[in-house]
């Protein structure tokens, strides 16, 4: 493999056997657990000053701290979205400042593509004729567009909830998609269930890939340049699976060792009432989920009732100080509608948990008032615009 000079392997989380990228792909051998890049971080010499002098084009101007160099990456400049200042939300919130990082600007339209160019790289370098996974909409429709920049075959498992964008692009980069009747669960059942019986597949789903939280960690990244070097007081994120989440608390971590910032921001998950895990298990001071009975809410996104790595999300919560919220699918999409009627950003209508989480903060009385606080518009607004447009249609407007 062509990895990046500091890039040691892959730990896993769970028994902390350590594992050479170049044999391992996936889960740990040892315990199935979730494997996470490493790297000698006194090995790195990176600084203010060299970041500054570089092009923002894109995730991989962080190579250092990734495990391939852009040289050997699959990508298409993903990254170094916009982070927008909204005054108007922060005059709501009663805060001192409220940004939202506009993750719909990257080429596929969602904060999906900077998993899937790390994940579809390690599967290029690793020899894979084949990607496959489950996904609600966005991951498969990154997916197949990275693998065909890879020249790989691509097969994606969708629920039939799924929105018309997503499968229409999938076909459109020339994935094998199956619909399946369900949710997400029963898209991922169907997933494993053929990838039995192709060996050859290449897995990039969540968490079984190494990968895909470590390229969302770029968010953090930039979101400390974007703010002059100012560390944020609080990240809002919309959370299922959280590797958004995660990765952002890696990274927050990885500049205070290296001394590129003093401190880390307070990190909060927010998630849909219909189907929040994650907030019930931080209500309930627990170490780890009860799975979701009967997910109900019309934010497929984050519809994930089952999150295997919610002690990593957990443990992210309480070590940054932060905390889980859960607000009703009414005020998410209400919250999606004021912030495009108010500071023109089309939030999509999942992605929108993380502004009705900080209004649900607010109320909560959590904000002292002079806060920086970002909230992470993780898709396009228009990969749901249906969902909106109908809401609206129920107000009578």
């Amino acid at each position: 493999m062509e990895t990046t000079s500091a890039f040691q392997g892959l730990e896993c989380r769970d028994c902390g056997e350590e594992w050479d990228a170049a044999e391992t792909t996936h889960r740990c051998p040892n315990c199935e657990g979730i494997l996470d890049p490493t790297y000698a971080y006194g090995e790195i010499d990176l600084t203010r000053a060299d970041l500054d002098a570089r092009p923002f084009d894109g995730m991989w101007r962080y190579e250092e701290l990734l495990p391939f160099p852009r040289a050997a990456a699959v990508t298409m400049d993903e990254g170094t979205t916009p982070l927008v200042p909204c005054p108007s939300l922060a005059d709501e919130l009663g805060v001192g400042e409220v940004y939202i990082k506009d993750e719909g600007r990257n080429p596929t339209g969602t904060f999906k593509d900077r998993g899937h160019t790390l994940a579809v790289s390690a599967a290029s370098q690793h020899g894979a004729s084949d990607v496959a996974l489950a996904s609600a909409g966005n991951a498969g429709q990154a997916a197949a567009a990275y693998a065909a920049r890879a020249d790989l075959d691509s097969h994606v498992f969708l629920p039939s909830r799924s929105n018309f964008v997503n499968k229409a692009m999938v076909n459109v980069h020339g994935g094998d998609m199956t619909v399946i009747e369900g949710r997400l669960s029963d898209a991922g059942a169907a997933c494993e269930a053929v990838m039995a019986e192709n060996d050859e597949w290449y897995s990039t789903a969540t968490f079984v890939t190494p990968y895909r939280h470590e390229g969302k960690k770029t968010m953090y990244y930039e979101i400390a340049e974007q703010l002059d070097w100012e560390v944020p007081d609080a990240i809002v994120y919309p959370t299922g699976g959280g590797v958004g989440l995660i990765g952002m608390y890696k990274a927050a971590r990885e500049f205070e060792r290296l001394e590129l910032t003093e401190e880390s921001p307070r990190l909060y998950a927010a998630q849909s009432a219909g189907c929040a895990p994650v907030v019930e298990a931080w209500k309930n001071d627990e170490d780890r989920h009860d799975p979701w009975e009967t997910p109900d809410t019309i934010c497929g996104g984050i519809e994930v009732s089952d999150p295997g790595a919610s002690p990593w999300i957990l443990e992210a919560l309480r070590e940054s100080g932060g905390g889980a919220v859960a607000t009703p699918d009414e005020s998410i999409l209400d919250s999606a509608i004021t912030v495009a009627q108010n500071e023109g950003i089309e939030m999509g209508a999942t992605c929108a948990a993380a502004a009705s989480g900080a209004w649900q903060l607010a109320e909560d009385r959590e904000w002292n008032g002079d806060e920086t606080v970002v909230l992470l518009n993780t898709a396009s607004g228009n990969k749901e615009d249906d969902i909106l447009r109908s809401h609206l249609m129920g107000k009578g407007i």
